[in-house]
C-alpha cells in the first residue's frame, strides 16, 4: 500500500507549520464548517469566479471549488523553492533565446534538433529575433509536486499563458474575509502585491520604441474563454485595458486601441490567446481574435508581446525532460528542484518499459494539457489501458511517461469533515528587467478520494497557499 506524507500530521503529531491550525480544525463545529463553505460559494458565484469547461453540458460558467483549508510553508521551504523556480526561469529562457539564435544548445548535441524544430510549437516566424531584455517567457507557471519533507519535483513548466493566479489571490481574500482571527494569529507573506508586479514587468519589456510610459493592454478571445473572468480580473487590478483583436488596429509601423477619444498607441501586450490566433497574416488566416499584421510591428520593435510568441516550445512536455540539463547548460548550475523521471516514449528502450508497465505509470500527450490526453495506470481499467496502449504504438513520440508519485496529501474539507486530499503547487515567477515571484501559489486539491488528478477541467478545487514570515 501506497504511503503518502501528510502535510500537516507526523503521525499523530501535528507539524511545525500547522501548529496553530490544529485547535482552529479540531474546535470547528460541522454547522459552522457548512455555513462558511456556503457562504464561499455565494461570493464566488457572486463575483463571478468561474471556470468554463469546453464540452460540458449544464452550466457552462462552473464554480471553482474551494476549499478553506490553508496550506502551509515555512519561510525555510519556501525559500529553496523560490531559487529553484528562478533557476528554471532564467534556464527555460536561456533556452529561448538560443533556440531561435544559434541553437548552441542543439549544436552541442545536449537537445535533439528534431525535438526543438520539428516541433508543432516551434515558431518559425520569430526566428533570429529577440525580444526586449532577451525575455521570451514573462509568466512562467511551474507546477510542482511534494513527495516527503524536503522532496519537491517539478511536474511542468507553463511558459505561454499559464492561468489561475486570479484563483490564489481570490482564495486569500475568500479565507481572509471569512477567517480574519487567522491572520491575527499566524504572521502569513502576503501575495496581493502579484498584479503591481506584473504590471511592473510588463511594463519593463517595453519595446525599444517606446519614448514614454508604456501602454499596457491584456488581449483576450473574449468572454467565452474558460479564464475570461482572470483576464478581466487582472485588467482591473493593474488598471489596464481589456481589449478583444477588434479593439486594435496596426498603422505607421504601430499598435493602436480604438478608444471612445481616438487612437491610443499600444507597447506592450499581454496577450491571453493562443499563438495561432495572434495574426492572421502570419499565423492562421481564419482567425477572427487576432490582430492583422501585429506580427510585423512585433518584429519591426515597435510593440512588445508578453509571452512572445515562439515560447511553447519550451514547455513541451517532451523538451521538459532537457530542462535540467538547460540549467547546466546556460548556468553552469545543478538543477536545486529535479524533475520528475520521465521515460519518452519515442526512444525504442523507453517504448518497451512504458508498454510492459502502464498499469503502474502515468501516460501523457507531449503537447496535451488541463489533464486532458492521459493515462493514469493504477486508476484506469484493463480496458483503458489497451485503448491508450494502442494510441501510444501508433504514435510514440507524442506521449511521455511518468511514475505514479506518492504526492502529498493536506487535510481537506468534504462531506464527511476533514480529510486528506492530494494538491500540487503552482508559484507564478515573473521575468523582465528581474525576476521576481510573490511567496505562494496557486494550490490545486484532487477533491475526489484518492484522485491524484488536481486539475480544475477535472474537477479539482483550489486552496489559499500560506508561506510563514520568519
Amino acid at each position: 500500500m501506497t504511503t503518502y506524507f501528510n502535510e500537516m500530521f507526523d503521525g499523530k503529531s501535528v507539524r511545525d507549520p500547522y501548529a496553530r491550525l490544529g485547535d482552529w480544525m479540531a474546535t470547528m463545529p460541522a454547522d459552522r464548517r457548512l455555513e462558511k463553505q456556503a457562504e464561499a460559494e455565494a461570493l464566488f458565484r457572486r463575483i463571478g469566479i468561474t471556470f468554463a469547461v469546453y464540452g460540458e453540458g449544464g452550466d457552462p460558467d462552473r464554480l471553482i471549488p474551494f476549499d478553506m483549508f490553508p496550506r502551509v510553508f515555512t519561510n525555510h521551504e519556501w525559500g529553496k523553492l523560490e531559487r529553484g523556480i528562478k533557476q528554471r526561469a532564467r534556464a527555460l529562457n536561456a533556452f529561448l533565446v538560443d533556440v531561435y539564435g544559434r541553437a548552441e544548445i542543439v549544436r552541442a548535441g545536449r537537445i535533439p534538433a528534431r525535438l526543438v524544430f520539428q516541433n508543432e510549437a516551434y515558431e518559425r516566424a520569430v526566428a533570429g529575433f529577440v525580444p526586449p531584455k532577451g525575455v521570451y517567457s514573462h509568466i512562467v507557471g511551474i507546477d510542482i509536486v511534494r513527495t516527503g519533507p524536503t522532496d519537491f519535483f517539478v511536474l511542468e513548466d507553463n511558459c505561454r499563458t499559464p492561468s489561475g493566479v486570479s484563483y490564489m489571490l481570490e482564495s486569500r481574500e475568500m479565507i481572509m474575509r471569512m477567517f480574519p482571527e487567522l491572520f491575527r494569529e499566524n504572521r502569513i507573506e502576503p501575495v496581493d502585491r502579484y498584479p503591481e508586479a506584473l504590471r511592473r514587468t510588463l511594463a519593463s519589456v517595453a519595446p525599444a520604441k517606446c519614448d514614454r510610459d508604456p501602454t499596457v493592454v491584456i488581449l483576450t478571445p473574449g468572454h467565452f474563454n474558460s479564464a475570461y473572468y482572470e483576464h478581466s480580473f487582472l485588467a482591473d487590478l493593474m488598471g489596464v485595458e481589456l481589449v478583444e483583436g477588434a479593439d486594435l488596429f496596426v498603422e505607421g509601423g504601430f499598435v493602436w486601441m480604438r478608444t471612445t477619444e481616438g487612437p491610443k498607441r499600444v507597447d506592450v501586450i499581454y496577450r491571453r490567446l493562443d499563438d495561432a490566433f495572434i495574426d492572421p497574416l502570419c499565423f492562421r488566416p481564419d482567425s477572427m481574435l487576432g490582430v492583422p499584421g501585429l506580427m510585423d510591428v512585433y518584429r519591426s520593435g515597435g510593440v512588445t508581446i508578453c509571452s512572445a510568441p515562439g515560447a511553447g516550445v519550451a514547455d513541451d512536455k517532451a523538451i521538459y525532460t532537457y530542462v535540467p540539463e538547460m540549467v547546466r547548460f546556460y548556468l553552469g548550475e545543478e538543477p536545486i528542484i529535479p524533475n520528475v523521471p520521465t521515460w519518452k516514449c519515442g526512444n525504442a528502450d523507453d517504448l518497451g518499459h512504458v508498454l510492459s508497465n502502464l498499469k503502474d505509470l502515468v501516460v501523457k500527450e507531449v503537447h496535451g494539457s488541463g489533464g486532458y490526453g492521459m493515462l493514469v495506470g493504477p486508476k484506469s481499467t484493463k480496458a483503458q489501458i489497451e485503448e491508450f496502449r494502442e494510441r501510444i504504438k501508433a504514435d510514440p513520440a507524442n506521449y511521455i511517461a511518468q511514475p505514479t508519485l506518492a504526492l502529498s496529501t493536506t487535510p481537506t474539507f468534504v462531506e464527511e469533515g476533514i480529510a486528506p486530499r492530494h494538491v500540487d503547487l503552482r508559484p507564478y515567477c515573473l521575468v523582465g528587467e528581474r525576476i521576481e515571484l510573490v511567496p505562494g501559489g496557486l494550490t490545486r486539491v484532487a477533491l475526489r478520494e484518492g484522485s491524484l488528478v488536481v486539475n480544475s477541467s477535472q474537477g479539482g478545487g483550489v486552496k489559499d497557499t500560506w508561506v510563514l514570515a520568519e
